[in-house]
């Protein structure tokens, strides 16, 4: 429609009658300047009259309506100095609103618009040639020179570098990379050079589901901005009657139009919607994806916080610190062999320290017993009569079990059928700053800090004891962790969960807030309500000011929005307001509101030290099968 297509030149066009209109009715007698403000009335009114009526056509009354009313009044009474100020300062407002607007959203446009469209790709003669990223196809090999910027998820399969994963992660951190590496959509080669195999495309990258997810989020209403919307669809009609009720009894047109101008609620209905989106923008670029901003009103409720234990509080760089064999010393190497084979097809970080223990001792891993493990949720994993896991799977099958020794170590046993192999105790570092951060977090008004585990209730409480945990449980399966969670609700607990793995997953959707590891699986991440994509603890301090922030912002927009009507009204019943005055105060109040959610985009971010690296890859989904931790 020609009218909304060009409704900013109408602005100006009725802004200049106006101008001119005004100047002629000060200097020159008749009917120019009468004239000149109903032609800028007229202009600047078409495109909000406009939107009045589509609105009624869905049977909403609109602000525009509000307006449209008053202005056919001021003109119907001859006060068409104020019919035109109001027109124009409303499309005017509109405008500045618009430009206002764009800038809350530039964290996503900053994220949409940093992939180049070309890339160097590598053809099977060694060649290179400039490709359209949208031609990238999985199994491309492309070239990533010193500047550019991953376009696609990949590894390295040649050549070196250090790539600045910021965007991904919100830290200043280079990282370097060799073959056999990941690469992440979004990571700038700051130094060397890399061929990188396609491994995602498109939506499919992770920096494709961070723009996605940030953009849904950004999107989704916060309970309040649900309850201002709602409210508005009565305020305004509300609005209208007050005004027509005041006109009949007092017989005061002008007093009744004006209350149409005094009573828009724009600044009131932008408030909540305009923090979420700065607020999740920022979020986003601090490496913190919030999936909504319902999130920062229930993060601002928590006074619990549950922690898992593995890849959460601790690094998840685990090792075999002592082993106890059951078995003749000419078969332990064999046994390795298959201890290796099982826990190469799993990626929990106990895994890991079976399979570097077994490459040590120089046991291969035993190809014939390769076959699929089957996960047994919280304990571990079985292949064929070969059972790897924690003390409970090893009871569950009828395995006798010595004593346990005086460690607070997580053990792993390994039992074929009913026979007790070997008994790894294995230890994994608790994460750098992880005291430090749990102090933060009670100054933020954290009281209960709980970490519940499935490992031994000795090694849990030798890492609460070190990094200030009020409660550290330990024996735990999932539905114990999600039950215990269940129950401080019951006694009127607000609680989030922290964690990264398949079984945090009931714990993540029974807490209140359920909060992911950048490291964690894609399961864990979809059932999360907040991703830390930096791994890293300090980020949870970072979370909850931001979640503080935004609250308080938006009941500092209420309040001015709310102030501001008020005030109109005591300037209204003082005769000191206008229609005119008091749209530019309607207007500037809106503007107001806008300028005080970007004060979100100023959060400062802390540099985090000791980074543990993040692994996005979706390929291979951790099953944390050797303790619910």
């Amino acid at each position: 429609m020609f009218v909304q297509q060009h409704k900013y030149q109408l602005m100006v066009a009725g802004g200049g009658a106006t101008v001119l209109g005004l100047a002629a009715s000060q200097w020159l007698a008749g009917p120019v300047g009468a004239i000149l403000l109903i032609l800028g009335t007229l202009l600047a009114g078409a495109p909000i009259a406009w939107n009045a009526l589509a609105a009624l056509r869905v049977k909403v009354i609109s602000i525009e309506l509000l307006v449209t009313i008053a202005v056919v009044g001021a003109l119907i009474i001859g006060e068409y100095n104020e019919g035109a100020i109001v027109t124009f300062l409303f499309l005017f407002g509109d405008w500045l609103e618009s430009k206002s607007l764009a800038k809350t959203r530039s964290a996503i446009e900053d994220l949409a618009t940093a992939l180049p469209a070309t890339v160097k790709k590598i053809n099977a003669d060694g060649s290179q040639i400039d490709t359209a990223v949208t031609n990238l196809a999985v199994g491309d090999t492309i070239q990533l020179a010193p500047g550019t910027t991953a376009p696609v998820d990949g590894q390295v399969i040649g050549g070196t570098g250090l790539l600045d994963e910021s965007r991904i992660t919100g830290e200043p951190e280079e990282r370097r990379k060799t073959a056999g590496d990941p690469v992440y959509s979004g990571s700038t080669v700051t130094n060397g050079s890399l061929q990188v195999q396609v491994s995602q495309v498109g939506d499919d990258t992770v920096y494709g589901q961070i723009i996605e997810l940030v953009e849904d989020a950004q999107d989704a209403q916060s309970p309040v901005a649900s309850f201002i919307q709602r409210f508005a669809k009565w305020y305004t009609p509300l609005v209208l009657l007050i005004s027509l009720t005041v006109g009949l009894i007092t017989r005061d047109t002008r007093l009744a139009i004006t209350i149409l101008v005094l009573g828009c609620p724009g600044a009131l209905v932008i408030g909540a919607p305009v923090t979420n989106v700065v607020g999740i923008g920022t979020g986003a670029k601090q490496g913190l994806l919030l999936k909504g901003g319902d999130v920062a009103s229930a993060l601002n409720q928590i006074d619990t916080l549950v922690f898992d234990k593995t890849g959460t509080l601790t690094a998840g760089r685990t090792s075999v610190q002592h082993v106890d064999w059951f078995v003749d010393p000419a078969d332990r190497k064999q046994w390795l062999g298959h201890i290796a084979a099982a826990e190469k097809q799993s990626s929990h970080p106990l895994s890991q320290a079976l399979i570097t223990y077994a490459d040590q001792h120089d046991a291969a891993a035993d190809a014939a017993a390769s076959e699929a493990p089957q996960v047994v949720a919280g304990q571990g994993l079985t292949v064929s009569t070969l059972a790897i896991g924690n003390a409970q799977l090893m009871t569950s099958r009828g395995v006798s079990l010595p004593a346990l020794p005086a460690s607070t170590a997580s053990l792993v046993y390994v039992a074929a059928g009913t026979d007790l192999i070997a008994r790894f105790a294995i230890t994994d570092p608790v994460r750098p700053q992880a005291r430090e951060t749990m102090a933060a977090l009670r100054k933020q008004g954290i009281q209960h800090l709980i970490m519940l585990s499935g490992d031994t209730p000795a090694a849990a409480q030798r890492i609460g004891n070190q990094i200030g945990l009020d409660e550290a449980k330990g024996g735990l399966l999932p539905a114990d962790k999600a039950a215990y969670i269940k129950q401080l609700q019951a006694h009127s607990q607000h609680v989030a969960f922290v964690g990264d793995g398949i079984n945090d997953s009931p714990s993540l959707a029974q807490a209140d807030v359920g909060i992911a590891m950048g490291s964690g699986t894609d399961v864990a991440m979809d059932t999360a309500d907040v991703i830390l994509m930096n791994n890293a603890l300090p980020a949870l301090n970072r979370l909850f000011t931001l979640a503080r922030r935004m609250t308080r912002n938006v009941t500092e927009n209420i309040a001015l929005a709310v102030g501001t009507v008020a005030l109109l009204l005591l300037g209204l019943i003082a005769g000191l307001v206008t229609m005119g005055s008091g749209m530019l105060v309607h207007e500037a109040s809106i503007l107001l509101v806008i300028a005080n959610a970007l004060r979100l985009r100023r959060i400062p971010q802390k540099k985090a030290a000791n980074l543990t690296p993040v692994n996005f890859s979706n390929a291979v989904v951790p099953d944390n099968n050797h303790e619910s931790h």
